[in-house]
């Protein structure tokens, strides 16, 4: 009988294990225990959107910054206790991620509807994608069933969230880590089509890096100074700042990304053929990109009797 090394065995295992939990997820999950629970999602996103446009962006990286440390649970909502250092003050979250407030009003409705029945988990992946359509985006089916975690972990997040300094390398390093490939890679950064950076994100890439639109660096370095004025916000995608389209990837090809990261996604690499379909087929963005948050939201979620349901997404039970 052939031989496998333990490392190969413990990937093999966990990677049954996270399918197995993937299997457990389901579109009717709440079907008989709450079942206007997507439209009373809808409801509140559809009155905060409307009311701040850049709070959908928010909404959208909240979930995204939630899947990719230790999978889909919720732990980037619990906040820090005596013993626990969570991830809101991680680096990539801390005076920077936004939308808890958001969540409270949901859990809220949605515990008036139907007391302890569903994961704040899930009320991230649905008021992400509500965030998504609301602005002018895709839409897609939300599978459900996942469940809070317990604690959180700021070091995990400090090792999992990608910088604004990442590298292409880096970035298709840290998404396969996830299960995820090139084009969600590629796909999921579209979200930038929306939402703000600041100042001392995008500093760097406008000083110093050689693949930036000279125009564009002065017109950033205005609102950027070379000290000062760290919180200082700029768009994203400065063409359609509040509308979900393929502008970000137009502003790629012109070298008027807002972000180093976001421009290594067109420097000559891997990704320039996918950034040039897309910026000439949102049909092809849109299914890449709803398939790709489909993607993210089965990163090892928590399910059956793993975890909990919280009745205060900001803390354990």
């Amino acid at each position: 009988m052939a031989s496998f090394p333990s490392g190969f065995l413990a990937v093999a295992l966990l990677s049954l294990l996270a399918s197995a939990a993937r299997a457990q997820l389901s579109p009717a999950f709440y079907a008989t225990t709450c079942p206007n629970l997507e439209s009373i999602v809808r409801s509140v996103m559809a009155q905060v959107v409307a009311q701040d446009p850049r709070m959908g962006a928010s909404m959208i990286r909240l979930f995204f910054h939630d899947c990719f440390v230790n999978g889909c649970d919720a732990s980037v909502l619990l906040d820090d206790t005596p013993t626990m250092a969570g991830e809101k003050n991680a680096m990539g979250n801390m005076n920077s991620l936004r939308g808890y407030e958001v969540v409270d009003a949901i859990k809220s409705r949605v515990e008036a509807a139907c007391r302890a029945t569903v994961s704040c988990a899930d009320l991230v992946a649905l008021a992400a994608r509500d965030s998504v359509s609301l602005l002018g985006g895709p839409s897609w089916t939300v599978m459900l069933g996942r469940r809070d975690a317990r604690i959180a972990s700021k070091d995990a997040a400090n090792a999992n969230l990608p910088p604004a300094s990442d590298n292409l390398s880096s970035l298709i390093s840290k998404f396969a880590a996830k299960g995820l490939d090139l084009r969600d890679l590629t796909a999921l950064s579209g979200a930038h089509t929306v939402g703000v950076a600041k100042c001392s994100s995008f500093r760097p890439h406008v000083y110093s890096d050689a693949n930036v639109d000279p125009g564009f660096a002065v017109f950033r370095k205005r609102l950027c100074p070379t000290v000062g004025g760290d919180a200082n916000l700029a768009p994203l995608d400065p063409t359609s700042p509040n509308r979900f389209d393929v502008s970000y990837y137009r502003d790629l090809m012109a070298r008027r990304a807002l972000l180093h990261s976001d421009q290594e996604l067109f420097n000559d690499g891997p990704a320039d053929e996918l950034v040039r379909l897309y910026s000439s087929n949102g049909g092809a963005f849109d299914r890449d990109f709803a398939a790709a948050m489909v993607k993210l939201g089965n990163i090892s979620p928590l399910t059956g009797a793993a975890g909990e349901i919280r009745l205060n997404c900001r803390k354990a039970n």
